[in-house]
């Protein structure tokens, strides 16, 4: 049979794009890409990027009162949101033409509109265009999710902060997750009067314990207004925003109210399941290990599958889709000792296995230490930052590494690859600090504080 197309991609996100130019740029292949709203997917448009720049901007209240306690004679003027949204909304105008130049430069051919899977080797455009592939990748991601009672009454997801107006008065956060945390710090440190509700007994479910309460004493340090074991039993608009009830009796009006309450895989109404595609109980893609789908011809990378929901996570996955199918490399995308940051303020960096996991695996050795840093220990200011080994009592090998500082996500970064290696212990201190440095309590931390 005669196809269109050798590889037809739906979804522009990271790991779409990524398999479309490596296939087509590297391994010759005729490529087609569908993606229905901006190229550059969540993590470039409504994620990551705008998120960290807003991080950075959120920061420098803080920077200048420090400055004052250095010397500098300082003042904060108000912050302008509007100018600092024109500011960001073209950076993602750049960065979304990088990613369109990126694949032209391949010869990937681009649909911007929806597309659908009819079957194994059909896909059909939004426009009523069909095109035939050798093979589908579905790279859709995921979307966050919204339950009756927050769309019923008008709330927001983190998708709708980056196009905000005016930056509100007052803010609800609903959720515990890494996007709850970060976006109550952006806000807080932004100025806005920031409560936030959560269910669960704590946040940043799945983390380290100690890490998890020691950012939670943080952010209520800073002002954030945090509950947990709390969630909203009722809520509707009303004048000057939006009225909520919580589970613990309190009624309060919140100008703007916030859900991230966690992200559902893009798969609705795509026709996968009606093509043989398995789907999962999230409704994600079920995959291989090769990402393949239970339909030979059609794989999935990314969000949409439900594995490591990261961005570097579905640029690997589509990098060794397209070095497998295309280039007769077989690769397999490997999920272990994947390192990530949590860009809260300050951040929360992590590789590895958590101290509550590891200790119910094997004996654990626990070391950690937490101190006021340098820098903000001069200024005046409360901070403290956390540093955590969880090492294997009879092999010595650094299981887990968490790290709650400022830069923590550059930290985490340099220590995966010593774990990934499989460091022990000892190798870590067999290493000379650097001084004066936070990090150099990796490297200095002698006996245990507990083992288990």
């Amino acid at each position: 049979m005669v196809f269109d197309y050798d590889l037809y991609v739906i979804g522009g996100g990271s790991g779409g794009v990524r398999a479309a130019r490596i296939a087509s740029g590297e391994y010759g292949a005729k490529v087609a890409l569908a993606e229905e709203y901006r190229m550059g997917g969540t993590c470039v448009i409504r994620g990551c990027v705008p998120k960290k720049l807003m991080v950075f901007a959120s920061a420098y209240a803080g920077a200048i009162v420090d400055a004052r306690s250095y010397g500098w004679a300082v003042e904060a003027a108000a912050f302008d949101w509007p100018a600092f949204r024109a500011k960001l909304d073209a950076e993602l105008d750049r960065l979304e033409a990088a990613y369109r130049a990126g694949l032209a430069g391949a010869n990937v051919t681009v649909h911007d509109t929806r597309a659908t899977v009819v079957d194994p080797h059909t896909v059909r455009l939004a426009t009523g265009e069909t095109f035939t592939a050798k093979h589908i990748l579905v790279a859709t991601g995921g979307r966050p999710f919204v339950p009756e009672i927050a769309a019923g009454a008008g709330a927001m997801t983190s998708n709708d902060i980056f196009k905000l107006d005016a930056l509100p008065k007052s803010v609800l956060i609903v959720g515990g997750g890494f996007i709850a945390c970060e976006f109550a710090c952006i806000l807080n440190g932004l100025g806005v009067a920031v409560t936030q509700f959560y269910r669960g007994e704590q946040i940043l479910r799945g983390f380290d314990g100690e890490a998890r309460g020691h950012i939670a004493e943080l952010m209520k340090e800073s002002g954030i207004n945090l509950h947990v074991g709390t969630d909203v039993i009722e809520m509707k608009p009303v004048e000057g925003g939006t009225w909520v009830k919580s589970t613990d009796g309190r009624e309060a009006v919140f100008e703007k109210v916030v859900y991230a309450t966690g992200r559902v895989p893009n798969t609705e109404g795509l026709g996968l399941v009606e093509a043989g595609v398995r789907l999962g109980r999230k409704g994600e893609v079920v995959v291989d290990g090769w990402s393949q789908t239970a339909v030979p011809s059609i794989y999935a990378v990314g969000d949409v599958t439900d594995r490591i929901n990261l961005t570097p996570v579905a640029i690997r996955e589509g990098h060794a889709f397209a070095d497998t199918v295309f280039g007769a490399k077989p690769v397999k995308p490997d999920h272990a000792l994947v390192a990530s940051a949590v860009f809260t303020q300050p951040e929360f960096g992590t590789v590895g296995m958590t101290e509550e996991a590891a200790r119910d695996e094997r004996p654990i050795e626990v070391y950690a230490t937490s101190f006021r840093p340098m820098q903000s220990a001069f200024a005046g200011r409360p901070d403290r930052v956390m540093m955590k080994l969880v090492v294997c009592a009879e092999t010595r090998k650094v299981l887990g590494c968490h790290i709650v500082a400022p830069g923590a996500g550059e930290m985490i970064q340099l220590a995966a690859i010593a774990i990934k290696m499989g460091a022990t212990k000892e190798d870590f201190d067999r290493t000379v600090a650097v001084h004066p440095v936070m990090a150099e309590e990796l490297v200095t931390l002698r006996k245990p504080v507990r083992t288990a």
